[in-house]
């Protein structure tokens, strides 16, 4: 049996106990994003594009480029 792709993420709507509301705002957000990709692209290409599944930390990566893109245009 193949992994699932989505093993890493949290793909519940319900706010956990130890989650703040602006960490369950940015995970909705963040597992839309994700969903997006997916239904747009289909599972073959998603597998093909994620071959090791998808998690939190890919964002972190994204908002810190980002970031240093929009200090290079501002500066």
């Amino acid at each position: 049996m193949e992994n699932s792709l989505f093993k890493d993420l949290n793909l519940s709507d319900a706010r956990s106990e130890n989650e703040t509301r602006e960490e369950y705002k940015l995970r909705l957000k963040q597992n839309r994003q994700v969903m997006k990709i997916y239904n747009t692209v289909g599972r073959e290409n998603f597998q093909q594009m994620f071959p090791e599944g998808v998690n939190y930390d890919m964002f972190k990566q994204l908002t810190k480029e980002a970031n240093e893109k929009q200090n290079q245009v501002t500066s």
